[in-house]
């Protein structure tokens, strides 16, 4: 019998202005981790979708036991033992945990009816042993990023799966959720399960990786053992070139504080939470997941309710009851979820970028079409947007694309603040450097960015300040100039054994 459980040759694939997999072949060994690495765009979730049914390829031949099978739609994929875990999370808020966990799959009794006692006591069953503390009635609605993308992986591998693809698994997950995640990865690959990996985290590559596939423009550069490489070749073959200064930050001077929040609370989420940042300013927040730092930035933006504080523009006091009031004071917010609550996949790149500022090009009781992709073309160009035509749907573009479409968007706003909340979530590491580049000569026009992430090293390598929350509270303040800021003491504030809640620093 053949050690290969999956195997991919020759895959061909094009859309209209783009070849996106050209010639792809590479195989995956029985129980092991094969990783596949690349930039966005590079072709990753093209094949991915191809392996599961969603796209048909144009030329190849795909091998699930040294068998030639033929994945015409997602429902024979599964048949064959083939599940995935999506880059873009798959799930509707207003459906239930246990419904969406039986999403596809839900058990038919007799007469057609679904088994409704059997999806409670297996959804029951799943969440006890992954120690998850969800009620399976409880809608997806009310739960965080992290819960959701947890319950999305809970989800590919008790489908007693043979094959799980797994797209960027860890980009909404604590590090206490990663730890649980590579237990699971293990216990799969014990009882034999093969899994293709994709992350652009190259040390989470190296900790659970047995092989390493790279792709860059559609193609596989290379397929080696990963005890064979080192993180610097993977990254070198990814961008064709050696990645040098990954956090393109200058010292640039910096002005009077521009925005201000006072005495901010919302009951049992967060409180007294005070912070300011100033002209050509990026400001941090770190935190574990749950701390509540996405939750004070919509609260500050008018997205979500909060029972008391004020917020100040250069100085004075100003009102945000809806994202609205926040767009007209030049205060924008990117959002962690960038499918949920961002793109419109159904429309075109030209329609995702202009949404917000659709007032520029409707009037005399027309809409002004030229001067919206003349704009939009315009700012495509200067942030390397990589898209076919104006005209494509932003479902077709890669996650890093897509995120820089929805920067776009912000961009043609002109603001002064800008909250961005993971924006580098699910990118690769040359798509990371251009929004660093691009966050950079944000605050070179002494605008101020205020800058939520997971991600130590992005936040260490790119703020001048960064307040760290624990449980709802502020509890630190950590300044670049007084070299005040390492990872340990982020970690000591983030986890209560530093410092307590303050009233700004």
């Amino acid at each position: 019998m053949s050690e290969y459980k999956l195997r991919v040759e020759g895959i061909e694939k094009s859309f209209p202005g783009v070849k996106a997999l050209s010639n792809i072949s590479f195989a995956v060994r029985k129980g092991t981790v094969h990783a596949l690495c690349g930039e966005n765009g590079a072709g990753k979730s093209t094949l991915m979708k191809v392996l599961t049914g969603l796209y048909k390829a144009d030329a190849g031949q795909i091998y699930i036991d040294d068998k030639p099978v033929e994945i015409r739609n997602p429902i024979q994929a599964r048949e064959y033992g083939i599940s995935m875990i999506a880059q873009e999370l798959n799930y509707v808020s207003e459906l239930s945990v246990e419904e969406n966990l039986f999403m596809g799959r839900l058990p038919v009794g007799r007469f057609g009816r679904v088994d409704w006692r059997k999806v409670r006591r297996e959804a029951v069953k799943f969440l006890e042993e992954e120690h998850l503390n969800y009620r399976p009635d409880q809608k997806l609605k009310t739960l965080t990023v992290s819960d959701i993308q947890m319950l999305e992986i809970i989800k590919a591998v008790t489908n007693n799966a043979q094959i799980v693809l797994m797209d960027e698994p860890t980009s909404s997950i604590s590090e206490r959720e990663v730890g649980l995640l590579f237990e699971k990865i293990r216990e799969l690959k014990e009882k034999g399960v093969s899994i293709v990996y994709i992350s652009h985290k190259m040390d989470e590559v190296f900790k659970i990786a047995d092989d390493i596939t790279v792709i860059r423009d559609g193609a596989v550069v290379s397929s080696d053992r990963a005890e064979d490489l080192d993180i610097d070749t993977v990254i070198a073959r990814m961008v064709g070139r050696k990645m040098e200064n990954v956090y393109p930050k200058e010292k640039l001077p910096i002005g009077d504080t521009v925005f201000e929040v006072k005495n901010f609370r919302a009951k049992g989420i967060f409180d007294d939470i005070n912070f300011y940042a100033k002209k050509g300013e990026i400001v941090g927040f770190a935190g574990l997941v749950g701390a509540g730092r996405t939750e004070v930035m919509r609260a500050i933006y008018g997205l979500d309710h909060k029972d008391g504080g004020q917020v100040f523009v250069d100085g004075r006091e100003i009102t945000i009851k809806r994202p609205h009031d926040a767009i007209a004071q030049k205060v924008i917010m990117l959002s962690e979820d960038r499918k949920e609550y961002g793109l419109v996949p159904v429309r075109s790149v030209t329609e995702n970028a202009s949404l917000a500022s659709l007032s520029n090009y409707f009037y005399g009781g027309r809409s002004h079409k030229k001067k919206e992709k003349a704009d939009v073309s315009a700012i495509f160009q200067k942030m390397d947007v990589k898209t076919p035509t104006l005209d494509t749907p932003i479902s077709s573009l890669s996650g890093g694309n897509a995120q820089k479409v929805l920067l776009a968007r912000w961009m043609l706003c002109d603001p002064e603040i800008m909250i961005l909340d993971e924006p580098t979530r699910g990118i690769d590491v040359g798509a990371k450097f251009e929004i660093y580049k691009l966050m950079t000569d944000i605050v070179k026009q002494g605008k101020t960015v205020i800058m939520v992430s997971s991600e130590l090293p992005e936040l260490i390598g790119m703020c001048d300040r960064i307040y760290v929350m624990c449980q709802g509270l502020i509890t630190g303040c950590l300044d670049k100039e007084k070299e005040e800021i390492t990872q340990e003491k982020i970690m000591m504030l983030a986890t209560g054994l530093l410092g307590k809640g303050q009233k700004g620093a």
